[in-house]
Order: C-alpha cells, then structure tokens, then sequence
C-alpha cells in the first residue's frame, strides 16, 4: 500500500479524534516521510493545529454539509469540496469514523487504496478497498483504531506524546488561572461537570456535594471547564458549593481546554470529551459512567479510575432514558453516589493507586 500521501478521516467527535491520535503516531513512526492530512469538522480543528505529526489539516464543515440535498448552494458547495479533495492526489484514505458521509468522502478523493472497517454503518462498506475486521464490537475504541494499524503493518506506537501541549499554551493557562487567583504552582483539580447526553449527566448538585468534601478534606482547587453550552450547568454546580470554584467554563478555547486539563494534577468528569483530554495528556481521572460501557469508550489507561453505575438496564447507549418522568429515571446514573466518588477522588489527588 502507498502511504506516501494519505489521508486520515476522522472528523469527529472531540472525544473521537483524541482516541484516534494513536493511530496517527504509529502511521508516521512506520512511514515518517509520509505527507499525512487529517479531515476533521470545524469545532474540533484546534485539537489538531501545529500537531509535529500532521501535515495537512482538511477542514470539514459537517454542520453546513449536513443540508446536503436540501440547499443548491450547499450542495454546490460540497461538490466542490469533493472536487477539491480529488485534487490533492491523495494515495491512501483511511476512513476512521465508518459512516455513509465519511465512506462517500474515501471515495471521492481518488485513492488507490481505502480502509474502513468491515462492520461499519451506512453502507460505508461499499467504497473501500481494505476491509478492515474487529473481532470484539466491545473492544475500545484506542484499540479499534490500533487494529486498523496493525492490519496496514504498523507496529504499535513508541512514542506516547499522541495529544502534544506546547510549553506556551501550558503558560498561558496558568497565567489564566493566576489572574483567576489561583497560585502559580497551587494545584488543582479540572471538572468537567457537562455531558453532550443527558443520559451521561451526573446531577450537578452531586457534583458540588464532591467538590466541597475535595476541599475541606484534601485542600483541592475546583476549576470548573468544558465549552459554552455547559456555562448553565456549571453555574449550577458553582451555586451549590459552598465555597465558589474558578469556573473557565466557555471562556477558553479549546486549544487552551487542552492545556488546562494537562496542568491540572487530576480531573473529574462525566463520559465526555475532556475526559479524553485527561486521558490523553496524563492526567489521572475519576470518570462517571450510566449509559455507556468503560470497556468501549472508558478513560484509556490504567492510572483512571471509572465509577459505573449499578443498573440491570445499563449499558443501553440511549441519549434519553426510556424511564424518564418514573421512579427509576437515570438509575444508572443517581445510584452512584456522592460519598463514593469522593472517596475515589481524594485517594487519586493525595497520590493513591488507580
């Protein structure tokens, strides 16, 4: 296979393309003289920018696309981007995400060869020339990923750096945080109390309850993050502590978010995102699981900790619980208590084994 211009899809989500970055590195470890672009949506750009191991960055609007078929000038436009993706002469595509739109976007760029997975959605199937198999669909995803390099003969990664934090984003930060009172090498504690599901969202009253027992009992900072649509959420985590955290909620960008989760000596968070960030930058973690199983979209790594709730019904990989407005509403969720992940979060910050 000629890897010497290739083109990772991978568009989304945030959480996704952290858990991907694996596969990038074991890709240039095998072929470093290779030109790598990677597609990937429009909010999630600035994971990627001035990543030493990516060439090109193709920037994908997936929210203007999505009205393909219903707006002329939309589809105009995407025939175009489609064109314009001929036109860089890729040799190989590798498709990552497994859908109709990504499987369509393989095929368009011309490549001799195309690799997807075997079981995945939409049909994707149909444009790829290298159909990759996985074996367990309840295998994780790091390790999906991993299993599409070593189908293509990449020997597992050396390097571990997959998410790098430049040394000026790192100070920027704590510039940040000193200007929000926070000492300059006073540690602290990153919460991401939002989740995109609201099937993954762990009551943000119990959030407090964990924070405020954080620091009265261990002296942990809270510094509250995540992107604008969880400013609410935060707000309501921060009016029920009694003592008010540092909330950056909204107010970063999302290359700043990185570094700050990277500074911070441990993370508490819900199924998320961010919660890749940790996992991704060597922040040590207590993450909070309902809907969804830890085996396939857990923290990677063995220093996190995942508390998983107690449910006959979970994992159902719903976005709506199929209980709700009854008595056993996000059972999966409220039976994990408060106690019991602060007792988990304060052993991880005084140093304790995962």
């Amino acid at each position: 296979m000629n890897f010497e211009r290739t083109l990772i899809i991978k568009p989304s989500s945030m959480g996704d393309v952290v858990q991907a970055l694996p596969f990038l590195t074991a890709l240039k470890e095998a072929h470093p003289a290779a030109h790598v672009a990677w597609l990937v949506a429009r909010p999630f750009a600035d994971l990627l920018a001035g990543h030493p191991r990516i060439d090109e960055v193709v920037l994908f609007d997936r929210h203007r696309f999505g009205h393909v078929g219903r707006s002329l000038v939309i589809t105009t436009e995407f025939v175009a981007f489609l064109g314009e993706l001929r036109r860089k002469q890729f040799t190989a595509a590798i498709d990552l995400q497994g859908l109709l739109r990504s499987g369509i976007l393989a095929f368009a760029t011309g490549a001799a060869d195309r690799v997807g997975f075997r079981a995945a959605r939409e049909l994707a199937p149909l444009f790829y020339t290298d159909r990759v198999t996985v074996p367990d669909k309840e295998m994780h995803a790091v390790d999906r990923y991993m299993a599409v390099a070593a189908h293509l003969g990449f020997a597992p990664p050396r390097a571990t750096d997959h998410l790098p934090v430049p040394a000026a984003a790192r100070a920027a930060v704590r510039r940040r945080l000193a200007e929000a009172g926070l000492a300059q090498d006073e540690p602290f504690l990153a919460v991401c109390a939002h989740a995109r599901w609201e099937t993954k969202q762990w009551p943000p009253e119990r959030f407090a309850a964990v924070l405020d027992r954080a620091g009265r009992d261990a002296g942990a900072r809270a510094v509250l993050v995540g992107a604008a649509a969880a400013r609410p959420l935060s707000e309501r985590v921060a009016a029920a502590m009694a003592e008010p955290p540092i909330d950056l909620t909204g107010r970063t960008t999302l290359g700043e978010l990185v570094a700050l989760v990277a500074e911070a000596r441990a993370m508490l968070t819900n199924d998320s995102g961010p919660m890749h960030v940790a996992a991704a930058v060597g922040t040590p973690l207590v993450a909070i699981f309902g809907p969804t199983n830890p085996r396939r979209t857990g923290p990677y790594g063995s220093e996190h900790r995942v508390i998983a709730g107690r449910a006959d019904c979970s994992p159902c990989y719903r976005r709506h619980c199929p209980y709700a407005g009854g008595p056993r509403a996000l059972c999966c969720l409220t039976s994990v208590t408060a106690d019991e992940v602060a007792g988990r979060l304060i052993d991880m910050w005084r140093g304790g084994g995962p």
